[in-house]
């Protein structure tokens, strides 16, 4: 397998591949490639398929990149205290030293560390990100850091306090209908005492608690008629019974889980190594032993009618924790520019001349 990186920065040891045999075979036959965040060491990473058929990986750092969101000419990503606009320059059947897409920064806002965690556009093309710090849903400024939008009915107002935590974010018909939190404190930091099982998810039109009783739940999405989301505090990829209000859980993943994306029948799941005191005491350390197996960074591919995992990745050595995920349909070597290096300054592009 080939693994490919840029040369954004010099003298950190590039993430190790290791993959199920048929990994990149199944990227090559779906004619799709994936991008994915890790905050821990600031990069934005790409994973795609060469021309040979093997592996073809690249990365740019983004201080603290986290939410991530793609559309298909565009992606969206917060970072440490921006959210960036990268835009693809390249037209049909146009590369760039061997790539198909690529992606340049063109609009950045500066929002101070909002601890920006899922990011998402609505339907009206407006960007829509979680505040952990803020406890709260907020799009960007032209003049402020951020203008927030809503909040749960138990956090008494907005402030600068992480108090419940308040992480994911699911759109349905373009518009944002469900929020996942590690509880539903209103002091701060009060979420940390609560992450064996206070997790909650909450209906935002009405401002409800539909369920309670989740481990540190991140990633709701809705798929083909479902609420999915990863109950991160035990292991577990599944699906909301919102009847009920009851989480089914349908595979466990030997991982902290953050980071859901969809793909005809299969999820693409991001898992983490589980890093300081904020992942002790949780139930996935006792079914990680109950299982043998030691947590791991990397992305499970499940097949959501069956359970089953049907490919795997792992990332060894520098990288061991992931944010988010998102699938790139049509592209087969994605890159992106970053700031490290005076490419940036050295590639052009116009709009056409208006002669009106």
């Amino acid at each position: 397998m080939e693994t490919k990186y840029s040369s954004d920065h010099t003298g950190i040891s590039n993430p190790q591949i290791i993959a199920s045999r048929s990994f990149s075979h199944w990227l090559k036959a779906e004619e799709i490639s994936l991008v994915f965040t890790t905050y821990q060491t600031s990069r934005l990473l790409f994973l795609g398929v060469n021309p040979e058929g093997n592996f073809s990986g690249f990365e740019r750092l983004f201080d603290r990149a986290m939410g991530l969101y793609a559309t298909s000419e565009r992606l969206y990503m917060s970072s440490k205290y921006q959210v960036w606009q990268l835009d693809n320059i390249l037209k049909e059947e146009q590369y760039y030293n061997g790539y198909d897409k690529l992606y340049v920064p063109r609009i950045g806002y500066t929002t101070g560390d909002l601890d920006i965690h899922d990011l998402v556009v609505d339907n009206n093309d407006r960007i829509i990100f979680v505040s952990s710090l803020l406890n709260c849903l907020a799009t960007v400024s032209h003049k402020n850091s951020c203008t927030p939008l809503w909040k749960p009915s138990f956090i008494s107002e907005v402030i600068n306090e992480d108090r419940c935590h308040l992480n994911g974010l699911a759109m349905v018909a373009g518009k944002p209908t469900y929020v996942t939190a590690i509880s539903s404190a209103n002091i701060i930091n009060g979420w940390r005492d609560k992450r064996r099982d206070g997790g909650c998810l909450i209906d935002v039109p009405s401002n409800e608690i539909i369920m309670r009783g989740l481990s540190m739940p991140h990633s709701p999405r809705f798929y083909q008629g479902k609420l999915w989301l990863l109950n991160s505090g035990e292991g577990f990829f599944g699906v909301v019974d919102l009847d009920k209000g009851k989480f089914e859980p349908i595979t466990f993943c030997p991982g902290y889980l953050r980071g859901l994306a969809f793909w005809k029948n299969w999820a693409i799941v991001g898992l983490s190594k589980p890093r300081d005191r904020t992942f002790l005491g949780l139930k996935l350390d006792e079914n990680l032993f109950e299982q043998n197996v030691e947590p791991r960074c990397g992305l499970m591919i499940i097949d959501i009618n069956t359970g089953n995992i049907v490919e795997w990745l792992r990332l060894e050595g520098v990288v061991t924790e992931l944010y988010d995920v998102q699938i790139l349909p049509g592209v087969k070597r994605p890159m992106a520019l970053g700031f490290q290096t005076d490419e940036i300054s050295r590639i052009l592009t116009l709009d056409p001349i208006d002669n009106e």
